[in-house]
């Protein structure tokens, strides 16, 4: 008699099964690197060596691979970033990285090639705004005055909070810096690191160089002496000059009272630079990025 048709894959009923002493598995898996892995100590290695994966969180590497932020900031192909990394050009936190696929934390670390921090921070932003005269520095007013953040609505409305780098008086007009990095931001208004302002002065008075050696001297105010670190005359015509000044100091509306002090009231003024950051010919009201080389000029002169 024909045995009965089987479907595939269907036990056959003349075959003994091997016994369970018999069975046996045949794997392809390749072994763990680590057999026996010791959690805390591996912990407490990652703790000392913050570059390190913390692979024990959810098992998941944490962090953006080093040349890939490097990548991503502009600095250099991923393939070149690992050639700089190669030759210890790149550190991050203060300490030199030459291993490959070290992640790192772009809104936390401090990235730098060549001893140049980099900015990889992807949140933060920085921007050069020419305040208008009659504006005030202010995000809002309640008053319903022009303020910096009439200007600024479209960044407002996609979520993106701004604030300005120090304060120009309603008349005074220019160069206004506006980000949302505190750090530089306290840093560049601290009185410690002497950053640098330029500013265009029109003045009543055919200005002569004795009031360029006044300034360079020292102006006696309510409040104390101030002193410019550069002043030049550029023009005297008609009864005014345009005075072009240089200083460090910080106090309110110092440039205007310097002047008004030394016989020349302040008819116009305008901010045309701070440390190299310079406001060109960018029109009134108009606000641009700062690229790579002046960001790092103000990480530089204030030791970020």
């Amino acid at each position: 008699m024909t045995p009965p048709a089987r479907r595939e894959g269907t036990p056959d009923p003349e075959k003994k099964l091997p016994k369970k002493e018999d069975e046996f598995f045949l794997s392809n898996a390749k072994p763990a690197r680590h057999q026996n892995v010791d959690i805390n100590q591996r912990r407490e290695n990652a703790e000392k060596n913050p570059l390190e994966d913390n692979w024990w969180d959810d098992d998941k590497p944490q962090g953006v691979r080093l040349q890939k932020v490097l990548a991503q900031a502009g600095v250099a192909s991923r393939r070149h970033a690992e050639v700089m990394i190669d030759k210890g050009r790149v550190e991050v936190n203060g300490q030199i990285v030459r291993k490959q696929g070290v992640r790192v934390n772009p809104n936390v670390d401090v990235v730098r090639v060549d001893g140049v921090r980099i900015n990889v921070n992807e949140e933060h932003e920085y921007f050069v705004f020419n305040k208008p005269r009659g504006v005030h520095t202010t995000m809002s007013d309640e008053m319903g005055r022009p303020c910096v953040g009439d200007y600024l609505s479209e960044k407002t409305f996609s979520g993106q909070r701004l604030f300005h780098v120090g304060r120009l008086d309603a008349d005074t007009e220019g160069l206004l810096l506006l980000t949302n990095d505190g750090e530089l931001s306290n840093r560049l208004m601290h009185p410690k690191y002497e950053v640098s302002k330029t500013y265009l002065a029109t003045v009543l008075g055919e200005a002569k160089n004795t009031l360029v050696r006044d300034l360079k001297k020292s102006i006696e105010l309510d409040d104390g002496p101030a002193k410019v670190d550069f002043a030049q005359i550029i023009d005297v015509h008609q009864g005014q000059s345009l005075v072009r000044l240089e200083l460090h100091e910080g106090r309110k509306h110092i440039v205007r009272r310097m002047l008004k002090e030394a016989g020349f009231p302040v008819q116009r003024l305008v901010r045309t630079k701070l440390h190299t950051v310079q406001l060109g010919e960018q029109k009134p009201g108009t606000m641009r990025a700062l690229n790579s080389s002046e960001l790092t000029s103000l990480y530089k002169v204030v030791g970020m």
